[in-house]
């Protein structure tokens, strides 16, 4: 009779336990599922900062991009562009601010900052203070006192970037 007891105490603690943890919030923290990247159609506005070009380890460029949200709709973001030695730089493809760049980034909260924030370093930053932004061709500059809010930042890397949408013509049209 208490045997019976036991395994009824223990059935029931299994389907309690079943119930509470069930399979939708145990998929929720999962570890190591990757973040979810999203497809992203920006204009490079300016070059933040980049640090010399590693030949041993991933380098990375930090850009302030307009992030496309609809037709008409744009919204300034930070932009962190990884890539290894053998990988061109986002930069080297020109600083166009016509040049709409299509890649798949993933949102990290962790690294949103204002644009103030961006320009100068911080304790224990291996980053120099800057003191100005290196702006594409033709981009409107950037008002630092109009611009008080965080910018949403964005990791991609040289293998998330698919392709230039439209490239800047030089020749005048009729």
């Amino acid at each position: 009779m208490v045997i019976g007891k036991t395994w009824l105490r223990i059935g029931a603690f299994v389907v309690a336990a079943t119930i509470m943890c069930g399979p939708e919030s145990a998929r929720g923290q999962l570890r190591w599922q990757s973040p979810k990247k999203e497809v992203m159609h920006l204009r490079i506005v300016a070059l933040a900062w980049s640090h010399p070009r590693s030949s041993f380890f991933e380098n990375e460029e930090v850009f302030i991009a307009e992030k496309e949200l609809s037709k008409d709709e744009s919204r300034l973001v930070k932009l962190v562009y990884g890539f290894l030695p053998y990988q061109p730089r986002l930069s080297d493809a020109g600083l166009e601010y016509d040049t709409m760049h299509e890649l798949h980034a993933t949102r990290d909260a962790d690294c949103d900052e204002t644009l103030g924030q961006m320009m100068v370093g911080h304790i224990g930053d291996w980053r120099e203070p800057r003191s100005e932004l290196r702006y594409s061709k033709d981009a409107p500059p950037l008002n630092f006192s109009r611009h008080k809010s965080v910018l949403p930042c964005y990791l991609t890397s040289a293998d998330d970037y698919n392709r230039p949408l439209s490239q800047p013509t030089d020749e005048i049209q009729p």
